[in-house]
């Protein structure tokens, strides 16, 4: 079986697992988040700890994703996850106002962008953006979109990327 699958979910204090029939909700502090089990795999609780068991020899792959799936969400309603992004270049500029994240990336106009819900973006600096939440996947998602605006390009290095982005650049033409 997957090493994945077989490690078991511990719980911190203050998080709670709910099973009903195929839906998996966990609540903690920082929220709730759900997930609906695949037909062929099961959570089960053992002592303090749960357990994802495959159906059959063929949903072991399966049983190892939504082993990691409630093992981030666990990890997101106690914890939460943040993505760090940094805006390089002349006049790149970041501002939070309320919901709204206003980018100034070198166009003739600036950039609106709506925080969807769940999801928390802050500006500490003008050229850092941190995009925070419990839903691991979400708050990947709003950082990838933010960083599609402009993304860093080879040859100044001009752009948003993630703070722990390398990129290599390119050199520039020969006279």
């Amino acid at each position: 079986m997957s090493r994945i699958a077989k490690a078991p979910i511990e719980l911190p204090k203050g998080v709670e697992i709910n099973v009903v029939g195929s839906q998996v909700k966990v609540k903690g502090p920082k929220g709730t988040l759900e997930v609906e089990l695949h037909s062929s795999v099961s959570l089960d609780q053992e002592e303090k700890n749960f357990v994802v068991k495959p159906a059959n020899d063929s949903a072991i792959p399966m049983a190892g994703t939504f082993r990691a799936l409630i093992g981030n969400m666990v990890a997101g309603v106690s914890d939460g996850f943040v993505k760090k992004l940094t805006l390089v270049g002349v006049g790149y500029r970041a501002q939070v106002q309320g919901e709204t994240l206003t980018l100034a990336l070198g166009f003739s106009h600036p950039i609106e962008y709506k925080a969807p819900e769940g999801v928390k973006i802050e500006a500490p600096s003008q050229t850092e953006i941190l995009v925070s939440g419990c839903d691991k996947q979400r708050v990947g998602q709003v950082a990838s979109e933010i960083r599609a605006f402009r993304p860093p390009e080879p040859y100044k290095g001009k752009g948003v990327r993630y703070s722990d982005e390398r990129v290599i650049r390119k050199e520039a033409k020969k006279a």
